[in-house]
């Protein structure tokens, strides 16, 4: 009975970290082709097309599947209106931003502040509690993330070309903090999928002002080359689609300071992605960054003991 009992706690266990494997990962790949995409387009026209895409996806998702939308209910409009606008679009346009005028190291480096202020907030806003194993573990992972950043890869240099640029991702930070904590009183009421499609289709209203002021996304659209547009296409159903619903299934299972400091293993596998894509050297602190991260991880993920009861 005891070993049939330990399974099925396994088994729930590794389909958790399997689908936060996932999210990761689609979240690694969207570093690397945010700076391809820039190539071609300005920051504010790679959002405009990224949650283009984004829209379509989901209006498509809802014309065939209605029955898996939960009912949005009139006090929520708002609510959810803010929860993708401030914690989707502002977060996607100040990150395209901070990238143009960071090196990928200084970006890393704050952006690893996100689980930070998603603890901090998780506390104060959500009553979680923050234990010494959780601090400990969050700790060792961001102290991996800063040796990824650092050192991880050869001739890597910590640059900020603009202190704008740097403020810009702080932004974008907070407001991946923000939307996580907001999100989790609203997945007592939605479904992951219903949330993240509300939140991101009344959100992408706030980025039709930019079309009355810039035009240029028609000419930069137009001139788009292939591995742009595969970028983009990416970022759209990879990255936003399903690496958003995947982060509200996990909120719905834990809470959002043991899912924040799975974003510090995205360094992890945007550098190897970024040695395949773009082919940047590997060092050995790259690896030792890397184990530090996963320690951290298995820190903040297992389970207190309790004492055995007669």
């Amino acid at each position: 009975m005891a070993n049939a009992e330990k399974i099925k706690n396994v088994r729930p266990t590794y389909r958790f970290a399997l689908m936060m494997l996932c999210c990761v990962v689609v979240w690694a790949f969207a570093f690397p082709f945010i700076a391809l995409a820039l190539e071609d387009l300005s920051y504010t026209n790679l959002t405009l097309m990224r949650f283009f895409v984004v829209t379509i996806i989901l209006l498509i998702i809802l014309a065939i599947q209605p029955k898996k939308f939960s009912k949005l209910y009139k006090k929520d409009v708002i609510p959810i209106f803010l929860l993708g606008f401030f914690g989707v679009m502002i977060y996607h346009l100040a990150l395209n931003y901070g990238e143009q005028y960071l090196s990928p190291g200084a970006a890393s480096l704050i952006i690893a502040t996100s689980p930070i202020f998603t603890i901090i907030l998780s506390v104060f806003l959500l009553n979680e509690k923050f234990t010494k194993k959780k601090i400990l573990g969050t700790a060792i992972a961001l102290s991996g993330v800063i040796f990824i950043s650092l050192w991880g890869k050869q001739g890597e240099n910590i640059e900020i070309k603009y202190l704008s640029g740097a403020l810009a991702v702080v932004v974008s930070s907070i407001a991946s903090a923000a939307y996580t904590i907001a999100g989790k009183p609203l997945l007592k009421r939605y479904t992951p999928l219903s949330l993240v499609s509300y939140a991101m289709l009344l959100g992408s209203l706030g980025l039709l002002p930019i079309l009355l002021f810039d035009t240029s996304i028609f000419s930069q659209a137009a001139a788009m080359s292939l591995s742009t547009i595969g970028a983009i296409l990416f970022l759209g159903l990879f990255s936003t689609v399903i690496g958003y619903v995947l982060w509200y299934v996990a909120l719905e299972m834990k809470t959002a300071s043991e899912i924040s400091i799975y974003l510090y293993s995205i360094p992890v596998f945007s550098t190897i992605i970024s040695y395949f894509i773009f082919g940047y050297m590997i060092t050995i602190l790259f690896v030792f960054g890397g184990v530090l991260v996963v320690i951290g991880l298995i820190l903040v993920n297992l389970k207190e003991k309790t004492k055995k009861t007669n």
